[in-house]
């Protein structure tokens, strides 16, 4: 009965917290659009100034008839209405302006090389940060523990994007190889084999270093100061009195209790997986989503930039709705209703 019972209280949970994420979506995506439709003028005006001001050469009929053709002649929840209705209905996430293509197509052909950049980066970066801050906090003022806090503060503290433009300028200084990118340019339209995956296996470690040391940093530091935390408390103290063997005491509970804080934080992941580092994307030349948002977001692209933030929010809402299940699951003080 009892266990019938919390079933169904977790069901409620979902349930309920499904809800709220739909509405939370429709108000993000509202927003977002809004947002992009705000700045004075709109795409095409944007784009004649950015080709040279040439919109003399075009009079107010012509303009009005192409602002029609684009359908930015209408209120923006007109627009949005319509954007919405196409995606509900069809998965249709509309046409980008500036590069007359199919926003679904533009993400779809981004998307293996974000997730390949992303899912290695947050792998990478968790393999190295939770044994690294472990052994920080057990050997607590020791020589590896200051040198995991000195290169915890120098990841932390240095901007992604200079560490990409340091490495770019003495890897080609030193050694006369561009870094940038993730195969060599002759490669860049080549079809897939294994001579391709190679060469990106070989460009994969400078993305990786340059957009997981800052993440790397912050957990190292998170894990240890959570990880001291809990060794000073009572029960700590009271497992060791009794008996109960270091490793079993440390990966039951304090190791456990301290993963809190960093899993709560692993659906804001998501998100990042999807767009990729934005800046380090664009100085690097990654073809990801992040730099492809970026000009979208610039040039008033709206159905472009539009997608990219619904899919976003849609995934830092499911990633935070996944943490508060991985919370609920390792700590038993949380309860569902």
């Amino acid at each position: 009965m009892g266990q019938v019972l919390e079933i169904a209280v977790v069901r409620a949970y979902v349930g309920r917290r499904f809800i709220y994420m739909l509405l939370l979506l429709v108000m993000s995506s509202m927003l977002s659009f809004l947002i992009i439709t705000l700045p004075p003028g709109d795409f095409l005006s944007h784009y004649l100034v950015g080709i040279g001001s040439q919109d003399a050469f075009y009079t107010e009929v012509e303009l009005d008839a192409m602002r029609r053709a684009f359908g930015l002649d209408r209120p923006w929840f007109v627009q949005y209405a319509k954007w919405m209705g196409r995606l509900v209905l069809h998965g249709d996430m509309g046409r980008s302006f500036r590069y007359l293509r199919l926003v679904n197509e533009m993400i779809v052909e981004r998307l293996p090389m974000t997730l390949v950049v992303s899912f290695m980066t947050m792998f990478v970066t968790y393999i190295v940060a939770i044994p690294i801050g472990i052994y920080s906090a057990l050997r607590q003022y020791s020589l590896g523990d200051y040198a995991a806090t000195f290169a915890g503060f120098i990841g932390a503290s240095t901007p992604n994007f200079l560490i990409a433009l340091v490495f770019m300028l003495y890897g080609y200084q030193l050694f006369g190889i561009s870094v940038g990118g993730l195969w060599s340019p002759e490669l860049g339209d080549a079809p897939w084999d294994w001579v391709k995956v190679v060469d990106l296996l070989k460009h994969l470690p400078v993305p990786l270093l340059v957009i997981g040391l800052s993440g790397t940093a912050w957990l190292i530091r998170t894990m240890r100061a959570m990880l001291l935390d809990e060794l000073r408390k009572p029960y700590v103290q009271t497992a060791r009195a009794k008996g109960l063997k270091e490793g079993k005491l440390l990966f039951k509970y304090p190791i456990r209790l301290a993963l809190l804080p960093i899993v709560s934080t692993i659906g804001w992941s998501l998100p990042g997986i999807f767009s990729g580092a934005t800046i380090v994307g664009i100085v690097l030349d990654l073809p990801t989503i992040g730099p492809l948002m970026f000009e979208a977001l610039w040039g008033e692209d709206m159905f472009l930039a539009s997608s990219c933030i619904l899919i976003t929010c849609t995934l830092t809402l499911i990633g935070t709705f996944i943490s508060d299940l991985l919370l609920a699951w390792l700590d038993p003080r949380i309860r569902y209703d």
